[in-house]
């Protein structure tokens, strides 16, 4: 029956990254599923020491804390609140079950390479006739959307770039021949694509994993200079090459920056830090953003106006971390802070000193999905939410396999004069 169990899980887990890409509702039905499954095993088995790790405790103090604070606000938000345990289920059960065998993480390598690939073509194919494999055309700002219908493209591929290219490039460039250059062309035609597609938090989420590559991986430092160089050449000629994309990436977001609190985004911002402000301590529940936004007691803008009243509001604060000081206070802030650490650290156990491409990779995806200083779809906002998820625990399931190797590696072998084990 267990073995029944766990080839299940394994399909599951290689069907998620394609439904994830086309298929939302399915995607989350996968997951609830593993998660599920998962439990069921844990049950079956009695063995709930996955409980004892340090993320897993964090996790469910933040998600148990933000239950609490949602179910003031109402029956659908406590409901929502506590559905967030699925994800958390994903990522453990990927940690400890489905991607336990090495050939099952080779699978999943494998086919995140084919997902940014695909993604990769039809942004180029778009750019290049005007409309992708399923006929619709750039975004309204001129944004390459991919295979998507809307500009969805950038945020998936600048988390899978790293973990699919990083892999390849780094095995290329340390062989002779022909492989070194086609590493370099590799890594250059990533980041080529992704100053095409005209998104401007990927590209610079983009840049910031180029950093923390170069940092981790010195013999990929060359590389990623070139990269640089050439993103930065090909946005000086993007007046001529793609006119849409220089005005998203540069002209647009310049103004933006100089203006920022008039600014869309730093009016939600505004909007949020009142929200927060007023219920600092449980916060006002789960989706508290988009009940609360249109409520002039919050409308307070950076220069003592309204902030844009009600015509700036939307879903989310675009802010993983706004949402969570919104939803749950201070002490939520606090717990989704240490959370983001706690899966750092796990997914980046051993990579000062021993630097693998694929796990600096992963690494890279999780640090720039949840880095503070960005806008976001909301935490739970599948598709997106549904990689970073993934990611984590792809990542989280390599650090586990390379420590416990790590350990096999330092145990002391028997002697001759040793006793055998009884």
């Amino acid at each position: 029956m267990f073995r029944l169990l766990d080839r299940a899980g394994l399909a599951l887990t290689l069907a998620l990254p394609l439904f994830v890409l086309h298929g939302r509702g399915i995607a989350e039905a996968v997951l609830i599923l593993l998660g599920l499954l998962f439990a069921a095993r844990c049950a079956a088995l009695r063995d709930w020491g996955w409980l004892r790790e340090g993320w897993v405790r964090i996790a469910l103090a933040w998600w148990a804390w933000l239950v609490v604070c949602s179910v003031p606000a109402g029956v659908g938000p406590a409901v929502q609140a506590a559905g967030l345990i699925r994800f958390l289920l994903l990522v453990a059960a990927l940690e400890h079950w489905t991607l336990h065998d090495p050939a099952a993480r080779a699978w999943l390598a494998r086919l995140l390479q084919w997902v940014a690939l695909y993604i990769a073509l039809q942004s180029l194919l778009q750019f290049a006739t005007g409309r992708n494999l399923y006929g619709y055309p750039r975004g309204p700002d001129g944004e390459l959307t991919g295979p998507y219908a809307h500009p969805r493209a950038g945020p998936p591929l600048s988390r899978l770039l790293f973990p699919a290219l990083l892999p390849v490039i780094g095995r290329w460039v340390g062989m002779s021949g022909w492989r070194p250059p086609a590493g370099l062309l590799l890594a250059l035609a990533g980041v080529a694509v992704m100053v095409l597609i005209g998104q401007r938090m990927p590209l610079l989420l983009t840049f910031l994993g180029l950093f923390v590559t170069a940092l981790l991986l010195p013999r990929l430092r060359g590389v990623v200079l070139f990269s640089l160089i050439t993103a930065g050449m090909l946005l000086a000629v993007a007046p001529a090459v793609s006119p849409p994309a220089f005005n998203r990436l540069v002209t647009k977001f310049s103004g933006q920056m100089q203006h920022f609190p008039d600014s869309p985004y730093g009016q939600i911002t505004a909007r949020a830090l009142a929200i927060g402000a007023a219920h600092p301590v449980t916060g006002a529940g789960f989706d508290a953003f988009r009940r609360l936004c249109g409520d002039p007691a919050y409308f307070q803008g950076w220069h003592g106006d309204d902030g844009g009243g009600a015509a700036i509001c939307v879903q989310h604060p675009h802010n993983h971390y706004l949402q969570a000081l919104t939803e749950s206070g201070l002490p939520g802030l606090l717990l989704f802070c240490a959370l983001v650490l706690a899966w750092l650290r796990g997914v980046g156990r051993g990579l000062w000193r021993d630097p693998d491409p694929l796990r600096v990779g992963l690494f890279v995806a999780v640090l720039i999905q949840e880095w503070p200083i960005a806008s976001a779809s909301a935490f739970s906002s599948m598709p997106l939410s549904g990689w970073l998820f993934l990611l984590t625990g792809f990542g989280l399931a390599e650090a586990r396999a390379y420590m416990t190797a790590n350990s096999l590696e330092e145990l002391p072998c028997p002697t001759r004069s040793s006793p055998s084990p009884s």
